[in-house]
């Protein structure tokens, strides 16, 4: 079984601070660690993995890289691009037949009007999160809430989100402001923060939007009103994280911190998944062909343990992968969504993003 990761690199935007560096491996790391672990298991079934990776820089031709891999036989590919880049990859003719997993990308739109039914995404959505936060909100009893965004295109993608979220549970926003500084609030944050914050009206909590942590950090302890923080910082919904430990995560955090010297984050634990996946499938089909991986994948037969305590499946009408949502603080996890009390009539991990009866995708007809 052969498996490749593709990834195309971006520069990241300048931001404020670069005490949190992304670590370069971002990812690759999971999906390392993943093919160890499906290969220990393919030793008792008599089935062998091969992992190809192929890294193309920020200024290189992602569409011609991804030709060639296509070309020299891929057929199950573990993707971490932009959403650009990741739709013209499955717009290929030579991708038609190829099964593509999504490790990276959050936008709803690529779950919805853009989804694509060569693509499975295993990076909780924005809409997953942002409703594992409201469940939350929900559930403390928080009802004025007081909201901080940035405008870096995936800032408004998670600000959307929330509100989203936010009407979907019956919660509302007392105010609102954009983020409006980029002098280096390393120094000026204890005077200019307050100043920002004043006019806010009295709130429970304050939801921050800033995706790739450039503000943020500065807003804890020094807005106007000593508040919790939420969303981007303070308590944040995350697809995983390294203080995880419950239902056997800590052996798998245990495994990674030794392969990679360093926490497990949710772009790692992403990749780990779509190449378990890929695993079980396998195992359970005896079969390499990417529709019969994808059928599989996409039936209700399809589970997967992925120490959150709850079995991974993906939706059949969007090609999203179910997942409990960890809400964490740096430290801590303090809770688990969907919480307890948010019912569905079939699958409580469906409270979280969108559900089928409100999904626009169109792609995933064949596998409902």
């Amino acid at each position: 079984m052969r498996i490749d990761w593709l990834e195309h690199q971006v520069t990241p935007p300048p931001i404020l601070s670069n005490i949190a560096a992304v670590p370069e491996s971002l990812g690759l790391d999971g999906t390392r660690l993943a093919i160890g672990d499906i290969r220990t298991t393919g030793r008792f079934t008599g089935q062998d993995y091969a992992l190809n990776e192929t890294v193309i820089a920020p200024q290189d031709d992602f569409l011609g890289a991804a030709k060639s891999v296509l070309a020299n036989g891929a057929k199950v590919l573990v993707v971490k691009a932009p959403a650009p880049d990741l739709l013209a990859l499955a717009d290929l003719p030579e991708a038609k037949d190829v099964l593509i997993l999504d490790a990276s990308t959050q936008d709803d739109a690529l779950r919805g009007d853009d989804c694509r039914g060569n693509v499975l995404h295993t990076a909780p959505s924005y809409a997953m999160r942002a409703d594992a936060l409201a469940q939350f909100i929900l559930f403390k009893k928080w009802r004025k809430l007081a909201l901080i965004s940035g405008q870096l295109p995936e800032d408004l993608a998670f600000t959307a989100a929330l509100k989203r979220a936010l009407t979907k549970f019956g919660l509302t926003l007392a105010g609102e402001k954009e983020w409006a500084f980029d002098a280096d609030m390393r120094r000026a944050a204890a005077a200019e923060v307050p100043l920002f914050t004043q006019d806010l009206p009295d709130h429970d909590l304050l939801l921050v939007s800033d995706e790739p942590g450039d503000f943020a950090r500065y807003i804890a302890y020094n807005s106007w009103l000593p508040r919790p923080l939420a969303g981007s910082e303070g308590l944040k919904p995350v697809g995983w994280s390294g203080v995880v430990e419950q239902y056997g995560a800590a052996q798998l955090q245990n495994r990674f911190r030794e392969a990679a010297g360093r926490e497990m984050a949710q772009g790692d634990f992403a990749a780990w998944v779509a190449v378990a996946a890929v695993g079980e499938a396998f195992t359970r089909t005896q079969s390499t062909d990417p529709a019969t991986l994808r059928r599989y994948l996409l039936s209700d037969e399809f589970r997967l343990a992925g120490f959150l305590g709850r079995p991974l499946s993906f939706r059949n009408w969007n090609g999203q992968l179910r997942q409990p949502i960890p809400l964490v603080t740096e430290r801590a996890l303090t809770a688990l969504a969907p919480l307890e009390g948010f019912l569905h009539q079939t699958n409580e991990l469906d409270t979280l993003g969108i559900d089928a009866p409100e999904s626009t995708c169109a792609a995933f007809g064949d596998s409902q």
